[in-house]
């Protein structure tokens, strides 16, 4: 990870901001974006000159590849201000390495390091009046890359814009959260693309979980779609179990997301002398610990929420609550990772990354 680039960014100047328009106290998410973007073009076999111009509208012809054949990947990321009005972001060289992996995996020319970081710290420093002090509060970064060719044959294709865009963001909270296991439907399969974040993969899941919804769930945990006997993820994060004391995630596959905060979790058990087991998690061995009344916990982890704690389950014609704990893993990580994020307290593993 570069800490000191050299790139100079060229910079459009708004003329004017439309920060007073917007209520900090009263945003949806992800529906409010800030004054600026990040733009930079491939072609002609590599990465032009990146730029930093308006937030503004892009044109793009009806035919691009990214219509008909689905070349697009994307990051989600947080910039964090601290008490002394210091931005701070959380293990980006993570998210650069994924979306660049995600990238190769979609046939995407891989993204220069010194663009990506640079790009950043000066997009976060016009930005910076954006990012709103207060626990909870963020910046989110949605870094992303689309293929602009024209043309409709079914092959890579030759041009690809890569932006990242901001949106003030408030604390998540989600509220009780009912999930369903998976029977028939599957988020990935073997060889796929479920290790990438490839915006297919969530379109994908729309409809299977707008059913889940219909039920009175609010998502989905996927099951793998060999056999639907093992447990993966949870909607669109990656899922844990407590058992007993002990904590069980799904290992890394090439369909289960490598996610940030799901390693940073790993990391921070293992730091808190907390058992942690990576491995297979069968559907009949969460039942039979729900029935014995052994399962305490499942939360799931991302960038968005954080952790968001999971409060009750079904599978086939089985519903089970889980009990309210006072000293749970799920409120210990997720206030743990954010005195980190919000530079509220030692960062021994090195993860914070200042602007």
């Amino acid at each position: 990870m570069k800490n000191d680039t050299v790139l100079n960014i060229e910079v459009e100047q708004i003329k004017a901001s439309k920060i007073d328009q917007v209520d900090f106290d009263n945003l949806d998410f992800g529906k409010v974006f800030t004054d600026y973007m990040f733009v930079c073009d491939y072609s002609e076999g590599e990465w032009k000159k990146p730029e930093i111009v308006p937030y503004q509208p892009i044109t793009i012809d009806p035919s691009a590849k990214v219509f008909h054949y689905g070349q697009a990947v994307f990051e989600g990321m947080k910039a964090y201000k601290d008490d002394n009005d210091d931005v701070w972001l959380f293990r980006p060289d993570e998210n650069f390495r994924r979306i660049n992996l995600s990238s190769q995996r979609l046939a995407i020319p891989e993204f220069p390091e010194e663009f990506f970081f640079e790009g950043l710290k000066t997009l976060l420093q016009l930005e910076k009046n954006w990012i709103q002090k207060g626990f909870g509060n963020s910046l989110y970064l949605r870094p992303f890359v689309i293929a602009t060719e024209p043309g409709v044959s079914a092959s890579p294709s030759s041009d690809y814009k890569f932006m990242i865009i901001c949106s003030p963001a408030k604390a998540y909270y989600s509220g009780e959260v009912r999930v369903k296991i998976a029977e028939k439907f599957s988020r990935a399969a073997d060889g796929g693309v479920g290790f990438a974040k490839a915006a297919g993969n969530y379109a994908a899941q729309f409809y299977p979980t707008s059913l889940a919804n219909a039920q009175g769930y609010q998502q989905i945990i996927w099951t793998d779609a060999s056999s639907h006997e093992y447990l993966e993820e949870a909607g669109t994060m990656n899922v844990f179990f407590r058992i007993g004391d002990k904590l069980l995630t799904s290992p890394n596959n090439d369909r289960i997301l490598d996610g940030v905060t799901r390693k940073s979790v790993i990391a921070l058990a293992e730091d808190a002398g907390i058992d942690v087991e990576v491995r297979r998690v069968s559907v009949k061995e969460v039942i039979e610990a729900a029935e014995n009344d052994n399962l305490k916990e499942i939360f799931g982890s991302g960038t968005a929420a954080v952790i968001n704690p999971i409060s009750g389950f079904a599978f086939q014609d089985k519903k089970f609550e889980l009990p309210k704990l006072e000293d749970s893993y799920a409120g210990y990580f997720k206030k743990t990772l954010m005195d980190i994020q919000y530079n509220n307290s030692e960062d021994k593993f090195g993860w914070r990354y200042k602007i």
